[in-house]
């Protein structure tokens, strides 16, 4: 049994008849959210990964059509930090019981984003893994870390200027993260968001310091002392203006690796997206 005939079965078991509609590419993702949108559904489910769940909520944010997600991609953060079931058979009970709450969603220069967006080594790390993974036919997480070491040796910095409230804070840094709501950024749950609806972004900047301090500063982070170090920085924001020298670089979103011109303008939109999740008291 193929994959969409299998999700037809699980949600006819439920009670409910789906069409199932498959698609390889982004554009044919986005071609069938516009089409199924048309329709106005009441919900739309997606089966995915990050990428393919950000390419929806840019269409579904601001809209009364209820996001139901089946987490079939490799990392599944988003899906993750809202604690939606990655077996597929459970993802689809979830969506059935249809527990809808609204989350924020982050958005710079006009393009949205569900988990973060960000500048400096990620962007070339990624970049570099979607090559290897094109051209030597490897898996996302083994060519992740094969670019991330290739990264490391290509060490760079880039001049940021972040103005929030008429203010400015001027930094260099190897690595800037903007992420939707609050990060964890210490301790083996690194990377994990408790919550996604505070309309808040999360500005993190790794301050000018070398390759020997960057490896310490993920050693403090790994044992819970990162808000301690020297060479980090946070700061939650509900918008800001991004100016970077050079002016024309990568830009991460979800994944995804464009490149951009600055200036890059981040706001959070709080509570635009609606999303079945799990009952609390289930």
């Amino acid at each position: 049994m193929d994959l969409a005939t299998r999700i037809a079965a699980l949600f006819l078991a439920g009670g409910i008849k789906a069409d199932v509609r498959e698609a390889s590419t982004g554009e044919e993702v986005d071609a069938l959210i516009r089409g199924a949108i048309a329709e106005n559904p009441r919900i739309l489910v997606i089966g995915g990964g990050d990428g393919t769940l950000s390419t929806a909520a840019a269409t579904l944010a601001g809209r009364e059509i209820t996001l139901g997600i089946l987490p079939l991609g490799t990392l599944n953060h988003f899906a993750k930090d809202l604690r939606i079931p990655l077996e597929l058979e459970a993802a689809v009970k979830n969506i059935i019981a249809g527990n809808a709450i609204r989350v924020d969603v982050g958005e710079v220069n006009d393009r949205v984003f569900i988990n973060n967006s960000s500048l400096g080594l990620y962007p070339e790390m990624v970049q570099d893994r979607d090559r290897k993974q094109k051209r030597l036919g490897h898996g996302k997480l083994r060519s992740l870390l094969s670019a991330s070491a290739g990264a490391f040796r290509r060490f760079f910095f880039i001049t940021v200027r972040i103005v929030v409230d008429g203010k400015d804070r001027r930094y260099k840094t190897p690595l800037l993260f903007v992420g939707n709501n609050e990060y964890q950024l210490e301790g083996f749950n690194i990377g994990v968001r408790d919550r996604i609806d505070r309309g808040q972004l999360s500005i993190c900047i790794v301050k000018h310091a070398g390759w020997a301090r960057l490896m310490l500063f993920a050693l403090q982070t790994l044992m819970g002392r990162s808000r301690q170090s020297r060479d980090f920085e946070s700061v939650l924001v509900t918008e800001c203006l991004i100016e970077t020298r050079p002016a024309r670089l990568l830009l991460a979103t979800d994944g995804e690796v464009a490149a951009v011109t600055s200036p890059l303008r981040y706001r959070i939109r709080p509570r635009s997206l609606s999303v079945i999740v799990p009952n609390a008291e289930s």
